[in-house]
């Protein structure tokens, strides 16, 4: 017997994503049911062959429910994800309500699949920030041959990562500087078209952002309490695809030889570093793709250990939507969870 799976926040970006990659991956599922605000009640939206109707989520029963994958926001899902896990669904969930919640596991499983087990503590498994799980994808199998002391990383990600209203505001902006109109500002603090913005969420009282402060704290939870990190988030005039800058000291010595042979190892990644005009993946080629790109892998010769190297990735799959997915399936492959019995 298959699962039954709840996406919630269904006709979201990153949620009509996950309908996408469910179909895509054939997940065991026997039903898949679409769910958002009231608002959106009786919207459909696409899963593989088939259209669902979106369902309300202040009205729905979940207690047949086995997987719920929650993309509502993270106030929606502070109130909803603990009142679902008590009707013994599985909530993953991709907003920042419960990453950073001890009894809460947060995952990504070619980094830590084997923290899905504490799953059962509160009911939830939380996902990463987007920028964040490309970023330890590819610093996992570094940090296992040669013990990461020090991150920098430079952002470079997508407006999609504001959700459909970054997107639109791209849309509208260049559109508009292109007919010659008065440019509208409404999702971001600056005009986003043909610039960039060095600001991404709210600013704390040390002057980092809360998306820099999200990479530092998940990278310690999920890869080692002891490495340090130092971002700085930027958002740029890309659509889909978040780019990285990263700059790694070790406690031990790394040549980009064996970086370069670990990484084309590494689950999830794929090396494309020629040393030549336009060897290197670009957040145009990563969008659709599933995979944590690396390029421009090099010796930092600015400290003892170093590396530096390039990371591109779809944000919207394996930074929100994919993660999630591959949680689901790291709980069913490890038989963490059954079915439940449904009437016929």
């Amino acid at each position: 017997m298959g699962f039954k799976v709840a996406v919630v926040g269904a006709t979201g970006n990153v949620g009509r994503e996950m309908l996408d990659i469910l179909a895509e991956r054939a997940f065991p599922a026997d039903e898949v049911v679409a769910i958002a605000s009231r608002r959106s009640q009786g919207t459909e939206v696409s899963f593989g062959d088939r259209t669902l109707k979106v369902k309300a989520l202040d009205t729905y029963d979940f207690s047949d429910v086995d997987i719920c994958l929650m993309s509502a926001g993270g106030e929606t899902s502070k109130e909803w994800s603990p009142r679902i896990a008590a009707q013994g669904a599985v909530v993953i969930d991709n907003s920042s309500a419960w990453r950073y919640d001890p009894d809460v596991p947060l995952v990504v499983p070619e980094v830590n699949a084997e923290a899905v087990r504490d799953f059962k503590k509160k009911g939830i498994i939380a996902n990463p920030n987007c920028s964040t799980a490309q970023l330890v994808v590819a610093l996992k199998p570094l940090h296992d041959h040669a013990k990461i002391l020090r991150v920098v990383v430079s952002t470079y990600q997508s407006v999609s990562g504001a959700g459909k209203e970054g997107m639109d505001e791209l849309d509208r902006q260049t559109k508009a500087i292109y007919s010659l109109q008065d440019l509208q500002q409404n999702k971001f603090p600056k005009r986003i078209a043909f610039n960039l913005i060095p600001q991404i969420d709210t600013f704390m009282e040390d002057g980092f952002t809360k998306e820099e402060w999200k990479m530092m704290v998940e990278t310690k939870k999920m890869l080692d309490p002891k490495i340090k990190l130092t971002a700085t988030c930027v958002r740029v005039p890309v659509f889909i695809g978040h780019s990285e800058s990263v700059n790694v000291e070790f406690e031990n010595p790394i040549t980009a030889d064996e970086a370069r042979d670990i990484l084309r190892a590494a689950p999830g990644v794929v090396v494309i570093d020629k040393r030549e005009p336009g060897g290197y993946v670009t957040p145009h080629e990563a969008a659709g793709e599933d995979a944590t790109y690396v390029s421009r892998i090099r010796e930092d010769i600015t400290v003892e250990n170093g590396l530096a190297f390039w990371c591109v990735s779809d944000n919207l799959r394996k930074g929100a939507a994919l993660n999630a997915i591959q949680i689901a399936e790291s709980l069913v492959n490890r038989s963490l969870i059954q079915a439940k019995k449904r009437a016929a």
